[in-house]
């Protein structure tokens, strides 16, 4: 059996607008497709009844507040929570927008590090990433064209880029986060995962009501990320040969030289995350004992960091804010790796988000481009950042960026 085998949200729109689908039988194919995968890949905490007529199948994040289900989050504290007596803000949104909820998708423990079950489509012995992951692997192995997440450091453009799909994380504040089981206020933003990146654009536009996004060739720094010192060869050619690919096909292209900065910010977001985590999850760090090892860590970590130290970490964030606008100057996107390489095998950890942790920092929206991959054939994925409030645009350049990595004409 194929397990990674995505299903695209454009073609499923067109097809409903045009009278060659229904809603009835888009719910019959994503039931059909996960009675089909799901004893391989566990993506899944809970089902709910796809109401007909309804619209586009959907996933949500367990720590996203459904109507009717229970948020567990991932871990055995919350097994007996009650269901959720209304939707977060973001599935309103979302519903409005014509998507309709199947259940909730496997998370981390509290959107942490503690991997959940599942398992990569695309390499079933490799981790899908996190937190996201189980948004992640519904996309990819075609069980539902759309799905939630949230990042908070790495948790959507990770798993999107192991898993072989495209992903988008919003501007920070973007959308309300009122509803979601957060760790971290100044850092969370919400996160949406597709097939493709033209996918995403189609769901920006519904879920926005504006157009969607005009393709246009960016002008582009490459981050190479050469100082962080986690990039493995695979990733640094698939960069390098898209840097390439982009500047024949008429983007302006130039490296982005402030490594600095990126190393500065990297080290902040800890900090931060660390610190708000433990305030934002106080009443776990009261029983940090039945956490994993890793939340506990963070929560206790974050509750012996000083007000001093965190804003220090603050005010860095806020200095390369103003130092990362000087480096864009008029450029329009930063072209990176979206993570250190291949998912890694095994699947007792989700691996590094060290390469979005400066960006999420920030809060600036970020788009993961699926299409490369390395010599084993495992996905490899490229990230474009745009800047904040910027989603629509980024969008655009970034479908521009799939369709020439494609190999399509303009």
């Amino acid at each position: 059996m194929r397990l990674a085998r995505p299903w695209s949200l454009r073609e499923l729109v067109r097809d409903l607008r045009e009278g060659r689908t229904t809603p009835e039988a888009a719910s019959k194919r994503a039931s059909a497709r996960i009675a089909e995968t799901e004893a391989e890949l566990h993506a899944w905490v809970d089902r709910t009844d796809f109401l007909p007529g309804a619209g586009v199948p959907l996933g949500v994040k367990d720590i996203i507040d459904l109507a009717g289900v229970p948020t567990r989050c991932g871990s055995a504290l919350r097994a007996e929570t009650a269901p959720a007596t209304s939707d977060a803000a973001i599935v309103t949104a979302w519903r409005a927008a014509g998507a309709v909820p199947l259940g909730k998708t496997v998370t981390t423990e509290f959107a942490f590090f503690a991997p959940g079950p599942t398992r990569n489509p695309a390499a079933p012995g490799h981790t899908p990433g996190g937190s996201s992951s189980g948004s992640a692997a519904a996309v990819a192995s075609g069980q539902v064209p759309l799905a939630l997440g949230s990042q908070t450091a790495g948790s959507v453009t990770r798993p999107a880029s192991y898993c072989g799909v495209a992903s988008l994380v919003m501007s920070h504040g973007r959308y309300p986060v009122t509803g979601v089981t957060g760790l971290s206020p100044s850092l969370d933003s919400h996160g949406v995962f597709a097939a493709t990146v033209s996918d995403l654009a189609t769901a920006w536009s519904a879920l926005t009501a504006d157009p969607d996004p005009e393709p246009r060739p960016p002008r582009i720094l490459v981050w190479a990320a050469d100082a962080l010192d986690v990039v493995e060869a695979p990733m640094q050619n698939a960069v390098t040969q898209a840097a390439k690919r982009l500047r024949e096909a008429g983007a302006t292209v130039s490296a982005f030289l402030d490594e600095r900065l990126m190393v500065d910010l990297t080290a902040a977001h800890p900090v931060v995350m660390a610190y708000e985590a433990a305030r934002e999850r106080a009443a776990e760090l009261a029983v940090a004992e039945r956490l994993s090892v890793p939340l506990a860590q963070l929560l206790r970590t974050g509750a012996a960091t000083s007000s001093d130290e965190y804003e220090s970490a603050r005010a860095t964030i806020a200095d390369g804010a103003v130092r990362l606008a000087e480096v864009l100057g008029s450029y329009d996107v930063v072209l990176g790796p979206a993570a250190p390489g291949a998912a890694p095998r095994g699947l007792d950890a989700t691996g590094n988000p060290v390469l979005s942790r400066g960006w999420q920092a920030l809060g600036l929206p970020v788009v993961a481009l699926p299409g490369f991959t390395d010599t084993a054939g495992l996905p490899l994925g490229l990230q474009l950042v745009g800047r904040h409030g910027g989603d629509a645009e980024l969008l655009g350049h970034a479908c521009w960026v799939e369709r020439v990595l494609a190999g399509d004409s303009w």
